[in-house]
């Protein structure tokens, strides 16, 4: 039996939902806008700092398809809880570290375990949650991702203006741990999730399956554009406003991320929308919304600047509400490998972009960045307009299986 919209176990679920996309991205990004005092206390090239990033990403992205196998197994509810539960005790270790390295081995650790949460959260919506208002619900989820990662860049940019990165450290893995205990409070335990017995076999498989769909792989390669131009957009804006001519102290460079704002309205606004009008109807508007803001950016002034990021921001958001959301509808068994496939590209995209991002800074400047991304998102623009033409699938996605 599906949560309907409007029940207490609907709005529980939400609750929870949001809480969970808080952490994971409040976690996972809060060293963004500390890359570049990071580079000074470490003595860091931009693209060596931004590893802080890139290895946590990278390691969430191998660990989302083993996380797909184990939720398999022992369900959604409990794996979440702990990836959360770890993410924020290893943030809070960070803070103690006494060289780069450390602080690199304990990013890696947080996002291995962070891979536990963001497929397995995808699939989980798809099993519980009513067809109707699945991309609602999905909306929500990434409207939590949006606070947390602005909450993430405020609190961490106006204390280490004003204390340490350390200090700042440690108040984003407390608010992790808080945000992991009302996790476990609000969400419904799962009631559609049979447990599969599948290993490496079932893996092989329902990948081989969902890569010969004709949506799916497009939708993956989306994910990589979408949040690989996304992170790379907030980690340099920070050197290039903190330089002259705008010379800005951390603590407003670390003030944009307001925009986040932005993206929790339109992920929520982008999933109603979908859900009405369809979901090929509306990802090639959003990823051009994107692109217009981005070149935006490029304007030698602060206006044009903030104007070009909300309207990145909010595309971005929308865009990845719909293309997950996608993926939950048209993914047959195993769902939560579609989910973390998905989402593995998702993660691969913001480390091998973030990082390579570094050079393209160091060589080229903000213009030679914004060349990069506006490449990324022109190819992105062509694959929202061929899945415009994907037709739909000839039956509904069967329930859950550890087999494909």
């Amino acid at each position: 039996m599906s949560i309907v919209a409007g029940t207490p176990e609907f709005k529980r679920t939400n609750r929870a939902l949001f809480f969970g996309g808080f952490s994971c991205f409040a976690l996972l990004y809060c060293v963004q806008p500390l890359m570049p005092l990071l580079s000074q206390e470490f003595a860091l090239t931009p693209a060596q700092s931004s590893l802080s990033l890139s290895i946590a990403t990278g390691a969430l992205a191998i660990s989302l398809v083993l996380s797909s196998i184990i939720s398999d197994r022992m369900g959604r509810k409990p794996l979440m809880v702990t990836a959360l539960a770890i993410a924020a005790l290893m943030t809070l270790v960070s803070a103690f570290s006494h060289s780069y390295p450390q602080l690199l081995l304990a990013r890696a650790a947080l996002g291995f375990a962070l891979g536990g949460m963001p497929a397995v959260a995808m699939a989980y919506l798809a099993e519980e949650i009513e067809p109707q208002s699945l991309g609602l619900s999905m909306g929500l989820y990434v409207s939590g991702s949006a606070f947390g990662g602005m909450l993430g860049r405020l609190m961490t940019s106006v204390l280490s203006d004003h204390m340490s990165w350390r200090v700042a450290t440690l108040a984003i893995g407390a608010a992790g741990v808080f945000a992991a205990l009302e996790f476990w409070r609000s969400l419904p335990p799962s009631r559609n999730f049979r447990p599969g017995s599948g290993g490496m076999a079932a893996l092989k498989q329902g990948a081989l399956q969902h890569f010969r769909d004709d949506g799916l792989p497009w939708l993956f390669a989306l994910a990589f554009i979408l949040v690989g131009c996304f992170i790379s957009l907030y980690s340099y804006i920070s050197y290039r406003l903190l330089a002259a001519p705008f010379s800005l102290s951390q603590s407003v460079v670390g003030g944009i991320s307001v925009l986040y704002l932005i993206g929790i309205f339109s992920s929520v606004y982008a999933g109603k929308l979908a859900d009405r009008l369809g979901r090929r109807s509306v990802l090639w508007v959003m990823l051009t919304v994107m692109l217009a803001g981005l070149l935006l950016t490029l304007v030698n002034s602060l206006p044009f600047i903030l104007i070009g990021m909300a309207l990145f921001t909010f595309g971005f958001f929308a865009s990845h509400s719909v293309a997950s959301s996608w993926v939950g509808r048209r993914a047959r068994a195993p769902k939560a490998l579609a989910s973390a496939l998905y989402l593995f590209s998702y993660y691969l995209g913001s480390s091998v972009i973030g990082w390579l991002c570094g050079y393209v800074w160091s060589h080229g400047g903000w213009p030679g960045v914004v060349a990069l991304l506006g490449s990324l998102l022109g190819a992105g623009l062509m694959i929202a307009l061929r899945l415009r033409t994907l037709m739909p699938l000839s039956a509904p996605p069967v329930a859950l299986s550890a087999a494909a």
